[in-house]
């Protein structure tokens, strides 16, 4: 997990030419409750074919003492690029880092594989803190 001050940023305003393992993370902001990031383009492998599965992932978390920083968050998700993945295990992967790095109170992850085979796959993967 990375640092909780603004100093422990390491990416951000930096040229990074490769993925990372956990995205960084800062003070929240007061009154913040939710907030949600989307891309269409995490990529990953079929661990069966081999083939590339594309994704859109919707990330949406309640920040508790911090928040995930964007461009960290867009490169741990090109660590995925070439990873042999269920579109399972990877959205709750995604979901599993977002709760520890940033230890927030709750997060929903949905992923949904571009078709393949006229099937499309939408997996959500939830973890929220007990009250």
């Amino acid at each position: 997990m990375a640092g909780h001050d603004l100093d422990d940023l390491t990416v951000l305003g930096r040229t990074v030419r490769e993925p990372i393992d956990h995205v960084e993370v800062f003070p929240a902001p007061e009154h913040v409750t939710t907030v949600t990031f989307a891309t269409d383009e995490v990529s990953s492998v079929c661990p069966i074919t081999q083939q590339p599965d594309l994704s859109r992932v919707e990330i949406e978390y309640e920040p508790d003492a911090h928040c995930v920083e964007s461009k960290s968050l867009k490169l741990y998700l090109w660590r995925f690029r070439d990873r042999p993945m269920f579109a399972e295990a990877l959205a709750a992967a995604i979901a599993d880092e977002i709760f520890t790095s940033a230890a927030c109170k709750r997060v929903k992850v949905t992923l949904t594989q571009r078709p393949r085979g006229g099937i499309e796959l939408c997996a959500v993967a939830e973890r929220h803190r007990d009250a």
